[in-house]
């Protein structure tokens, strides 16, 4: 069979290519753009931390994916009623020992954090895995967690200030009432 095709034609069948061609590029574009603000919602300044991390948007998303589906493998489960009043009660605890002990009363708030974490299901794991699984249900406390964190973890009481040391405590007091809230089933907090 012998085709011979007109100018004409050509010109039609070259332009219905790029138009096809176009067409799938941009819905290309659109899925990436839904895609990352999905991801910039769910996940907030943590988002951005992973994109500074990662260097491209792209593979900052695969990791942030990479975490959604590590903890979705976890069995994470909200406290029981008596569990929560013993947390409150160590909080209140921890708290009172601030005015007199600032670095314990911090180092004693992460440790109470900690023990709430691994209580809710969260596995025993380095800190920078931790914030990494924590981030997923609750991306807006991550800056808390990050700054309280380093506060406590500095040696000796001079490298911190006593006013970094309150700031720590109330970071970790914001993060501590988000842990303890019941949370219903397959809810995401969503980045504020």
């Amino acid at each position: 069979m012998n085709f011979q095709f007109t100018n004409t034609q050509l010109t039609v069948a070259v332009v219905a290519l790029f138009l096809v061609a176009a067409i799938i590029i941009g819905l290309y574009l659109q899925r990436r753009k839904t895609r990352t603000l999905g991801f910039r919602n769910r996940f907030g300044s943590e988002y951005d931390r992973a994109v500074q991390t990662h260097g491209t948007s792209k593979k900052a998303e695969a990791r942030l994916a990479d975490r959604e589906t590590r903890v979705k493998s976890m069995k994470i489960r909200n406290l029981g009623d008596t569990e929560r009043e013993r947390f409150v009660a160590e909080w209140q605890t921890v708290q009172s020992r601030f005015v007199d002990y600032p670095k314990p009363a911090v180092i004693e708030a992460g440790d109470l954090i900690n023990t709430i974490l691994q209580a809710r299901g969260y596995p025993e794991a380095g800190f920078d895995q931790r914030a990494a699984d924590l981030s997923v249900s609750y991306p807006r406390i991550m800056e808390n967690y990050r700054l309280a964190s380093a506060v406590a973890v500095r040696p000796g009481r001079a490298d911190a200030s006593t006013e970094e040391l309150r700031t720590a405590m109330v970071q970790y007091r914001t993060i501590f009432d988000e842990l303890i809230q019941v949370q219903p089933p397959n809810e995401k907090v969503a980045a504020a």
